[in-house]
């Protein structure tokens, strides 16, 4: 491959239609697409992708059954804490964007922990977006900017493209997005993915999606000429 994505996004999609697929209980579906994380993880690894966000839990989300809802936030749980001990996170940062606030304050206090342990490291930078909307971001982002200027720490005239960022919560912008399950990107990254490639794989649910897939995808991308609007 000529080129690799610095930064890959991938939008997990297809966990319960991967359970009921298999005949299994609904809820295991995401037990499948825990799993899968990781080996994800491994893949970019490997090719020297270096930064990868994984839109995780959407603020729509919230409003699945409450038994969904109550299941995925003890994954949750189980899944940060295991990070705090795998050896893999010695050269990995780990970011958790969105509206953190709105999950239970024991999750809470495991995602900040997360954070402030792996802050330092800089080989590797892993995004969880939990409780993520784009929209969401678009506005917390200028509640942000407009309470600065409330405290007289920005002038209205300097607000360029590069401030709207920097409130972000996430600044960096992805190269190549994935979608698995369906083909639309559902408020993923609204600002950040102008200029992103994307390949969506309707026909792959997130626990299916294997190395072989990976792979093609990153192929995909590298015959693409990217000319960001020139």
């Amino acid at each position: 491959m000529e080129s690799i994505p610095n930064h890959l996004a991938i939008i997990l999609d297809g966990n319960r239609r991967f359970a009921k697929k298999n005949n299994l209980d609904s809820l295991k579906g995401h037990d499948q697409g825990y799993t899968n994380i990781k080996n994800v993880l491994d893949w970019c690894k490997e090719v020297d992708i270096k930064e990868l966000t994984l839109y995780t839990f959407s603020t729509e989300n919230f409003n699945r059954p409450k038994k969904e809802v109550n299941y995925l936030m003890k994954l949750f749980v189980k899944a940060f804490s295991e990070f705090k001990t795998d050896k893999r996170i010695k050269d990995i940062r780990i970011n958790i964007i969105g509206r953190i606030h709105l999950f239970p304050q024991k999750l809470q206090k495991i995602m900040y922990d997360l954070m402030e342990m792996t802050k330092s490291h800089t080989k590797f930078i892993l995004n969880f977006a939990m409780g993520y909307g784009g929209r969401s971001e678009i506005i917390d982002a200028t509640k942000k900017i407009a309470q600065q200027i409330k405290e007289n720490k920005l002038d209205i005239e300097n607000i360029d493209e590069e401030t709207f960022k920097k409130n972000l919560y996430l600044n960096s912008e992805p190269d190549l997005i994935i979608r698995t399950s369906e083909s639309r990107l559902s408020g993923f990254l609204t600002f950040q993915s102008v200029y992103s490639e994307i390949i969506f794989l309707p026909n792959k649910l997130w626990p299916e999606f294997s190395k072989t897939d990976f792979l093609s995808c990153l192929q995909e991308f590298s015959r693409r000429k990217r000319r960001f609007g020139a």
